[in-house]
């Protein structure tokens, strides 16, 4: 039994000729042609698709999933320091505005009608003298 991989291009677009399987000086069992349209191989197994173990996909899953969980944990401390931090800011903000001591009242629109009392005091004088 033997199968035939076509010619291809490979990453660099340098194109392959085709091969049949398995391959002089190869493994006997490798029968299949697998691959993809930019690396084509012999394997033993019609069904695979990567010419390497499959076991360093686990370590990457693990490795994405603490990378993951970390970043989850850190995202998760940095919304409840901010919800802490508003409510803290919140809930220590005065009522009401500090009373300062001063009384403040309106203006007399028309100068002229009523003389300040404290000048009225230093005119008098004069005229007396």
């Amino acid at each position: 039994m033997s199968a035939e991989c076509s010619s291809y291009l490979n990453a660099d677009k340098v194109l392959v000729s085709g091969f049949s399987c398995p391959r002089t000086g190869g493994d006997a069992g490798a029968v299949y042609c697998c691959g993809f349209q930019d690396v084509k191989y012999c394997c033993d197994d019609p069904h695979s698709f990567f010419p390497y173990e499959h076991s360093y996909m686990w370590w990457l899953s693990v490795g994405a999933l603490v990378g993951l969980s970390i970043a989850a944990v850190v995202l998760f401390a940095f919304i409840i320091t901010v919800c802490v931090l508003c409510y803290l800011f919140i809930s220590t903000k005065p009522r009401s505005k500090l009373d300062t001591g001063l009384s403040l009242q309106m203006a007399d629109l028309n100068p002229a009608a009523k003389p300040h009392p404290a000048l009225a005091l230093e005119i008098i004088p004069l005229f007396l003298s």
